[in-house]
């Protein structure tokens, strides 16, 4: 015996599922009125419609970052388009998921991870898709978000959060491509020197004078490219490195990611 779809029954559904009505009148018309086969119908149809967009390109997304207990996560969710990128549904789907990495760990996270996108992914019509998940520990961090689209945490030995927010939010700022002149690999400044060396060959001036521009171009270019010689951003009369040494505090680890 058929059961009747009614209003009531295709708005529990669309309450449950956020999927729209028409979808849901379908989907409990297919299930004869039973809930929970139309639930595993959508659920099933959800999936199927993400397998077929799966290799549409992720031009866009979201990142978020949770901190708590001493632990931070950096989760991205990517998309095709800015617009979707700032849907309610995407954006409260990259909480869960940034919550649950957090509370749960990052594998179980993935683990029940495919059903809740795949649901979006019907309901915005756009491929999603996970992107970096990155964890940091320390017992004093600090993290800057720029426009859900850059991150990065920072944990310190000694000082305070507030120091480590300051410091994310300066690498966030400079982008510096190491930390200390100890993470310059002898590879890049040999790189480095030979480009250098062309400019400095063209120039008119004794060998003496060449090499001491050269030897102060290569020392410019990396103290501008390295953390601790930078320029603080909130107070240009200070280095990174003095205001750790201020504060005897010294970076720990960094965590970074940008879409």
């Amino acid at each position: 015996m058929s059961t009747q779809i009614t209003t009531e029954l295709i708005k529990e559904l669309r309450d449950a599922t956020g999927i729209s009505v028409m979808q849901c009148k379908n989907a409990l018309t297919e299930a004869n009125g039973d809930m929970n086969k139309a639930l595993a119908i959508l659920k099933k149809t959800s999936s199927d419609i993400a397998l077929k967009k799966a290799d549409r390109s992720l031009n866009s997304g979201s990142i978020l970052i949770k901190n708590e207990g001493g632990k931070a996560v950096i989760v991205t969710l990517l998309c095709e388009t800015d617009f979707v990128s700032k849907n309610d549904d995407f954006t409260s789907l990259l909480e869960k998921l940034a919550t649950k990495a957090l509370t749960e760990g990052i594998e179980k996270m993935k683990e029940s991870s495919k059903d809740m996108i795949d649901a979006i992914i019907q309901k915005t019509g756009e491929n999603i898709q996970l992107g970096e998940i990155l964890e940091i520990e320390g017992s004093i961090l600090g993290s800057y978000l720029h426009n859900n689209k850059s991150a990065v945490v920072v944990s310190l030995e000694g000082g305070d959060i507030d120091l480590a927010k300051d410091i994310a939010m300066h690498v966030t700022a400079m982008k510096p491509e190491y930390i200390t002149e100890n993470d310059i690999t002898e590879d890049i400044k040999k790189t480095m020197l030979e480009i250098f060396q062309k400019e400095v060959e063209s120039i008119n001036k004794p060998e003496d004078i060449k090499k001491k521009m050269l030897d102060g171009k290569i020392g410019t270019y990396f103290k501008e490219k390295t953390l601790l010689d930078q320029p603080f951003i909130k107070d240009g009369d200070k280095t990174i490195r003095q205001l750790l040494e201020g504060a005897k505090a010294k970076i720990k680890e960094i965590k970074r990611y940008s879409i």
